[in-house]
């Protein structure tokens, strides 16, 4: 996990751990009194009030009751889970197969109205063409997903493109020069793949920028993430997926995203970086 993604789940997991204390504390209790209620040891309560060990949802219950506050268990689960959907491993997220996955972010994409997006690894999902999104998925799957459903999630990432044509939305991509020739599917879907990244560009509310490789970067690439208009940001790691909504985080990454901007070139000059990835595949 990022040091910022470590940040903000520990932080979160401070804030329920608090919450719990008060409970306690309102209610006239000490450590030992809540264990003793709950049938714990009291070396479970200390690990809890200090955000030690993440309790799960039938602890956050018995905790309550016995602090007298039935009715905030429900409330503080909701955090619990919250906190939980902050930071998922792959392995837990994709264990069903990787369809499931795609789906899930589907309400997320049909509710935002701004998207930004960069990645230093591959062309983003919303730009992918069917080729080299199977191939894409096709080797996370080799990776770390038993269930083949490959061509399900294909379908579902596919129609999940829809969204680029609602002309109310707004869209700026970025990625590293590096994407153009990541050698990712044969050379025909590369080749599909840049065709479709030019065409794309011509679009009115789509902004595709190419950081292009050279000496002297002020900025060295980053974690590839999303930006769903000013409230939510997906990084996607090497372990797993974290989602970030506290507003000085997300804050952190649309400044990043804009001193990338700042680097990137567009329109004729991002065109000739995509040729020039294309010709190089002759």
């Amino acid at each position: 996990m990022s040091a910022s993604g470590s940040s903000s789940v520990q932080r979160a997991r401070r804030l329920l751990a608090d919450r719990l204390r008060e409970l306690a504390k309102d209610a006239g209790l000490n450590g030992k009194d809540v264990a003793a209620l709950c049938g714990w040891h009291p070396s479970k309560v200390s690990r809890i009030s200090t955000a030690k060990t993440q309790p799960s949802a039938d602890d956050i219950r018995a905790w309550c009751h016995a602090c007298g506050a039935d009715e905030q268990a429900e409330d503080l689960v909701a955090s619990l889970h919250a906190v939980e959907g902050m930071w998922v491993e792959w392995r837990r997220m994709e264990r069903s197969g990787l369809r499931r996955a795609q789906q899930a972010v589907l309400p997320l994409f049909e509710r935002t109205h701004w998207f930004r997006a960069y990645s230093s690894w591959f062309v983003p999902g919303l730009l992918q063409t069917h080729g080299y999104t199977e191939a894409v998925l096709r080797a996370v799957q080799r990776r770390r997903v038993s269930v083949d459903d490959v061509a399900d999630a294909v379908a579902v990432r596919m129609e999940r493109q829809r969204v680029l044509h609602d002309s109310p939305r707004r869209f700026a991509f970025l990625v590293e020069e590096s994407v153009l020739s990541n050698g990712l599917g044969d050379a025909d879907t590369q080749a599909e793949q840049l065709e479709r990244l030019v065409s794309v560009s011509a679009l009115p509310n789509i902004s595709v920028g190419v950081v292009p490789t050279r000496l002297g970067r002020t900025r060295l690439p980053v974690e590839g993430f999303w930006i769903f208009d000013t409230t939510q940001v997906n990084v996607e790691l090497v372990s797993g997926h974290l989602t970030l909504t506290r507003p000085g985080e997300v804050g952190a990454y649309a400044e990043t995203f804009t001193m990338l901007a700042d680097m990137a070139v567009y329109g004729p000059q991002a065109r000739a970086l995509i040729h020039r990835a294309r010709d190089s595949l002759v």
